[in-house]
């Protein structure tokens, strides 16, 4: 049985202790996106000293309690060599309902390699990995300056497909940025994901971040839009590929709801809904800073002084200062991971997630049947 996101049913009352954290496991990467907010800001590069080891990861991870959602991200997740090691440990202390792996697939051998032993030895958390993909073929080399990148995804595309038969925790899907350098090309993106061999989901998530190339954020929002609409029509349909673990139909509806709201906060250029960062979410870097947000570069302390217990340090004044900050309403952003949360545990979102979840279910295909596992038994998703 997996671990049931029903377990965290209490934070749509009481936001009492994160629940969704995002750990930048490296800043090391091996391509060279400049539409990149984490490597490519204009700001100064937040937090300093070496990476947090497995030891200390550790010593984080046993008191942090159960998580709902667990993304990694990077840099690029995958250089770092312990990777399965730190998603076993996260599974033994946290439980995570998802473990989300982005990554720009430029690793296909190692990426196949790690993400089979994580997915074998996490039986119980969803283990999902996004590849990027801005382009097809050349445009995708040419928009992330990294040439032979969009062959590499494609290659570790080819290689993760299988896992999909051998392991029913597994999820595969494609994730694009969109931004002003490929807003045209998004029908055609659209298309090759939809065409290709082994369906997977296709999210888009909208550029951000204080970018040092501000010309990637020169984007025309009404693209973005019937981009938004034809993904919302595309889950609406019989065929569509859907997440398959239980629940999918409500997070295919979030999906569909959250691109509508950040089409209207960018729009808006201010808040539209209460945000939770700092409270459900939290950002993790490589080095220990701990963030409220990815888009907020005023660190809330650093693990390593507060003894690893991230509870201790969310008890500490700036963390109380940032929150009310976030609560007011200072500032306003498009991060979808922001949204997730700040939709799922806000009850005035209910009556349009339900109108989204009653328009999938009455086009969509029937839930999934049990299937076999890679144990043997039958799982349900």
């Amino acid at each position: 049985m997996m671990h049931s996101p029903l377990r965290h049913l209490e934070a749509i009352a009481w936001k009492r202790r994160p629940l969704q954290l995002t750990f930048f496991v490296t800043r090391r990467c091996n391509a060279h996106c400049p539409f990149c907010f984490y490597l490519q800001s204009a700001a100064p590069a937040p937090g300093s000293g070496a990476e947090l080891d497995l030891d200390e990861i550790e010593r984080l991870a046993r008191p942090l309690g159960n998580l709902l959602w667990l993304a990694f991200s990077g840099g690029e997740a995958f250089l770092r060599p312990d990777l399965a090691d730190i998603a076993r440990l996260a599974y033994r202390h946290n439980r995570p309902a998802v473990m989300l792996f982005s990554t720009n697939g430029m690793l296909p051998d190692l990426i196949r390699e790690r993400v089979e032993r994580i997915a074998a030895e996490c039986p119980r958390s969803v283990v999902a990995v996004k590849l990027s993909l801005d382009g097809v073929g050349a445009a995708h080399d040419t928009l992330r300056a990294t040439p032979g990148s969009f062959e590499r995804a494609m290659q570790s595309y080819r290689l993760l497909a299988p896992l999909l038969e051998r392991h029913a925790n597994f999820e595969l899907g494609i994730n694009t940025v969109f931004s002003a350098r490929n807003q045209d090309q998004m029908d055609e993106i659209m298309d090759f994901v939809a065409a290709l061999p082994t369906p997977c989901s296709h999210t888009i998530s909208l550029v951000r971040g204080n970018l040092r190339q501000r010309d990637y954020l020169q984007l025309d929002i009404g693209k973005y839009e019937r981009a938004a609409a034809r993904l919302a029509r595309r889950l609406r349909e019989r065929d569509a590929p859907r997440y398959r673990f239980r629940g999918a139909r409500l997070k295919a509806a979030q999906d569909v709801l959250q691109r509508r709201l950040i089409h209207q906060t960018w729009n808006a250029q201010r808040r539209l809904l209460p945000c939770y960062a700092g409270r459900l979410n939290l950002v993790l870097g490589e080095t220990g800073e701990v963030f409220a947000c990815e888009m907020l570069t005023g660190s809330l302390g650093n693990v390593r002084d507060y003894g690893y217990d991230l509870r201790r340090l969310l008890r500490a004044p700036a963390a109380a200062e940032a929150q009310r900050a976030i609560a007011s309403g200072a500032c306003h952003c498009t991060h979808e991971c922001n949204f997730i949360t700040n939709i799922l545990f806000n009850p005035r979102q209910y009556p349009a997630l339900a109108g989204e979840y009653l328009r999938i279910a009455r086009t969509g295909p029937r839930p999934p049947t049990a299937r076999t596992g890679s144990s043997g038994r039958a799982t349900q998703p």
